[in-house]
């Protein structure tokens, strides 16, 4: 019998369906512009995608990279909180929907929450519901799509779970701390996720305070909700996500290789107990003759650096496996 294809392959398949006869050319432009946006300094305050051809190549370009992103940070929230279902769910800018694919998966099947995405492009709101309508997935179809200014007149409807990833680079700081200071206010748990870059970390900084300060405590990536042990200006945190690329994504990207790797920074902050990693693998580990070197975020100690060797037996065999952004000690 063969294996149900995986979330990730279902929204692979369901881009190539929908994107099938994008002219190459136009698609590459439209990704030249969006990456000029994504990697730039200055919020727009308006929507960076404008056309369907934007939201097209957004979707070839950015949609696997988000999910990704987003099913690690979720990931980190089911493992700091494996008891807790959220029933509903609130995508805030969520473009074509890539958060709600990976809270799909997340919790899938009768349990899966209902959800609604807000994104101020109708374009985007557009394609993300041919999309969930082509996925076959039951919560994906029932998602509801609404068009929403997304800044400091946004207001939310109480929900379990808010997501809003890659969205406050788009915003000003003051439309920022607005819409996090209402999620905050409306949600029992809060994903924000922003690339990985040192302008990305210090949005997720801020971002972590406020939601401190509203009350809040971290479920991960910290192993506390105290005071980031790294110094300001001297690094940054952030993780990594594996992204399998389509003959599409490659083609609009312009890369020959079947992968890449999403760089992203991330917080997760609830209303409710949970339990945190002990400490969290914030480097990639280094593998020696003999010996792991694992850089560590721990709860007691800030930063630190463990050597696990052979000595330390079936200890040693986990640390060879396990993953930058990984809870450590393992489970």
């Amino acid at each position: 019998m063969n294996a149900s294809p995986s979330t990730a392959e279902v929204l692979r398949a369901a881009l190539a369906g929908l994107l099938d006869g994008l002219p190459p050319t136009k698609a590459a432009q439209a990704v030249d512009r969006l990456i000029a946006s994504y990697r730039g300094t200055t919020p727009t305050d308006a929507p960076v995608l404008r056309d369907r051809t934007d939201v097209a190549a957004y979707a070839a370009y950015r949609m696997p990279a988000t999910f990704e992103a987003v099913r690690s940070a979720l990931d980190a929230l089911r493992e700091a909180a494996p008891a807790w279902t959220p029933a509903t769910h609130t995508d805030v800018g969520g473009g074509t929907g890539a958060a709600s694919w990976a809270v799909a998966e997340a919790w899938e099947g009768p349990e899966a929450p209902r959800t609604t995405v807000l994104d101020w492009a109708e374009p985007a709101l557009a394609l993300g519901r041919e999309l969930a309508g082509a996925s076959g997935i039951d919560s994906l179809r029932d998602t509801t799509w609404r068009r929403a200014r997304i800044g400091a007149a946004l207001k939310l409807d109480d929900t379990d779970l808010v997501t809003v990833s890659y969205v406050l680079k788009e915003l000003t700081p003051e439309d920022r701390a607005a819409l996090v200071a209402e999620a905050a206010r409306a949600a029992q748990a809060v994903v924000v996720v922003e690339p990985g870059t040192p302008d990305g970390y210090e949005r997720i900084i801020t971002a972590r305070d406020q939601l401190i300060a509203a009350g809040l405590r971290v479920a991960a990536p910290c192993p506390h909700s105290a005071a980031c042990p790294i110094e300001p200006g001297t690094d940054w945190c952030h993780f990594s996500a594996r992204v399998s690329r389509s003959s599409l994504h490659r083609q609009v990207k312009g890369g020959s290789l079947a992968y890449e790797d999403e760089k992203f920074s991330y917080v997760v902050a609830t209303r409710f107990p949970v339990a945190p990693a002990a400490a969290r693998v914030v480097r990639r580990p280094q593998i020696r003759k003999g010996q792991v070197l694992l850089d560590l975020c721990t709860a007691e100690e800030g930063l630190r650096r463990d050597t696990v060797t052979k000595r330390h037996g079936q200890l040693y065999k986990e640390a060879r496996d396990a993953e930058w952004g990984d809870p450590w000690p393992p489970a």
